[in-house]
């Protein structure tokens, strides 16, 4: 009996340390795969993606000026508010006058003294060429002395003279009085074009020279996209292709049109021309001086492997350009994706190999890039790159934990985290722009409190 209780006992410790070992080997399976890194990725596809060429650009009203006065002096009347539409022909801005009137009477006066002498040297020509033409007859016959038809000759002479020079003052005259005309009509400044103004400038009591900008008018229903370009995109953009306008201000929303002019002359210091985009505006989402995006769309590229951009990896060890790939999954490793259109989370594989392999890329597109070194059907690590180049070579050969997902989720992603880069950058800008306001009404405040206290 005791052997056989010996027995018993050493059947139980052996399963007791069959179970620990068990328990031993799953642990450490779990410690071993803690270590090994989690990554995304997508399945490499095939085809041809659109070339484009993205730009930016600044958005004017069709027909956009700015308006000037002709005239200087004090302004007396305001007839034209921020955001008002106006006819062309419009009065805008009235400049007080009085002087331009005064000089307006002295020149229609001065008219009617020259036009009354004109009128005298006129009858004084009409009476010496009647004087004239019957001495002519009396000389022939003898009945006056040829000194006497020589002297009425030169009076005539000289008559016709002052007349022709008072016909000339009348036009001067007359010059003058259109000087005075216009400076008159200068004193009111009108809209040049029908449009809408803004950028008010112009208030009562203010003096105004040719130099002071009063207004901005344009055409808000159409708009002009000014986009500058460099001589080497001037081979492959041209009239007519399409071009996407966007803009954060206009959200999702996406504006298409065609690229409407481009300026033959380079500019000699920044080498670059001017492209221009005409704009329907008619629900007046794009406003005049909005910075905007925009992707000139010319070609396709050649059928390639599609990638996401955000697969492109730079290896930091060598500086060398391509992909990490998982060439297990789908083979030996299945990949179990939820159905289109499910919130369900796809779940990790097990630790895959993964490598890094070059590419060249072939053409960039917006989001996707055609590459030459991989083919369609692998998958390529789209996040956590540098988790499995970054692994200690004592380690042992790179391996992931990989959870596949699809291209349509992932490029949602990256328009958002386009969106949200945009919006970390505004709210950036504006607290710089309420520090620097602070500390100028700080300094302010310091130099007024001195001030008072002297």
């Amino acid at each position: 009996m005791r052997g056989t209780r010996i027995i018993v006992q050493s059947a139980g410790a052996i399963c007791m340390a069959g179970m620990l070992a068990s328990c031993s080997e799953a642990e450490s399976r779990v410690a071993r795969e803690a270590t090994v890194p989690a990554v995304e990725a997508v399945e490499a596809r095939y085809g041809a993606l659109p070339l484009r060429e993205r730009l930016t650009g600044t958005v004017r009203a069709a027909g956009q000026v700015s308006i000037y006065p002709e005239a200087s002096g004090p302004i007396v009347e305001v007839m034209a508010r921020n955001g008002d539409a106006v006819k062309a022909g419009d009065p805008l801005v009235r400049i007080r006058a009085e002087v331009s009137r005064n000089q307006l009477q002295q020149s229609e006066a001065g008219v009617s003294s020259a036009e009354a002498a004109r009128e005298r040297a006129a009858a004084n020509v009409a009476d010496l060429e009647r004087r004239f033409d019957r001495s002519k007859s009396l000389a022939e016959e003898n009945f006056i002395s040829q000194e006497e038809f020589e002297s009425l000759r030169t009076s005539l002479a000289s008559a016709q003279a002052e007349l022709a020079q008072a016909e000339a003052q009348v036009e001067r005259a007359r010059g003058v009085l259109g000087e005075s005309v216009e400076s008159v009509r200068q004193t009111v400044v009108r809209a040049p074009i029908d449009g809408t103004v803004g950028r008010r400038n112009a208030e009562v009591g203010m003096f105004v020279t040719g130099s002071t900008p009063l207004y901005t008018i344009g055409r808000l229903d159409r708009m002009e996209v000014d986009v500058p370009i460099t001589q080497e995109m001037l081979s492959r953009i041209r009239v007519g292709q399409t071009a996407e306008i966007r803009s954060e201000s206009l959200g999702d929303s996406l504006i298409t049109a065609e690229v409407s002019r481009i300026s033959p002359f380079i500019e000699p210091g920044s080498f670059s021309a001017e492209l221009q985009i005409d704009v329907e505006n008619p629900d007046g989402s794009l406003l005049p001086g909005m910075f905007v995006t925009v992707d000139v769309l010319y070609g396709e590229s050649v059928q390639a492997t599609l990638v996401p951009k955000s697969a492109i990896y730079e290896d930091p060890a060598t500086g060398a350009i391509g992909v990490v790939t998982a060439p297990s999954i789908g083979l030996e490793v299945p990949i179990v994706m939820p159905e289109e259109g499910s919130d369900e989370v796809p779940p990790m594989t097990p630790p895959t190999p993964a490598e890094f392999q070059r590419v060249e890329v072939l053409a960039e597109g917006r989001h996707v890039v055609g590459v030459e070194g991989i083919e369609p059907g692998d998958w390529v690590v789209v996040v956590g790159q540098h988790l499995v180049t970054g692994r200690n070579a004592r380690e042992g050969p790179p391996e992931a934990r990989v959870r596949p997902i699809r291209w349509e989720r992932l490029l949602e992603l990256q328009g958002l985290q386009r969106e949200d880069l945009l919006r970390q950058f505004m709210e950036k800008q504006q607290r710089v722009a309420r520090a620097k306001l602070d500390s100028t009404e700080a300094v302010k405040d310091s130099a007024a409190r001195a001030g008072q206290g002297s």
